[in-house]
């Protein structure tokens, strides 16, 4: 909520308008990063989904989860990234990833 006398827009010094114009260009500039990776990696997903259906093995593998988990975890931890919030990250692509290959499985059946 805005209050009656916090500083709009206009109100705000052009010298700290600029730097927040270039902070937040790099921002934009690592979301579009992140938005490519993310598509390669789902690439290799449904690559990985096409094998898993041809092969009839299961379109989650629990123990190949928590290793990522904790993988992804200590890197998070040395990159001084919330250890927290890169597990829910992990898991929230992890189940997007189940998704699709239960979707590439059912597709695939006889």
């Amino acid at each position: 909520m805005t209050t009656s006398n916090a500083a709009g827009p206009r109100d705000v010094d052009p010298a700290i308008r600029a730097e927040l114009d270039r902070l937040r260009d790099s921002i934009d500039n690592l979301d579009a990063a992140l938005v490519h990776i993310l598509a390669e990696r789902f690439k290799y997903t449904q690559q990985v989904g096409h094998l898993k259906a041809v092969h009839a093995l299961p379109p989650a593998d629990p123990a190949r989860e928590a290793g990522q988990i904790t993988r992804l975890r200590a890197l998070a931890e040395t990159a001084k990234l919330d250890p927290v919030f890169a597990e829910k990250l992990l898991g929230f692509i992890i189940s997007e990833v189940i998704r699709h290959h239960e979707q590439i499985a059912e597709a695939t059946k006889p």
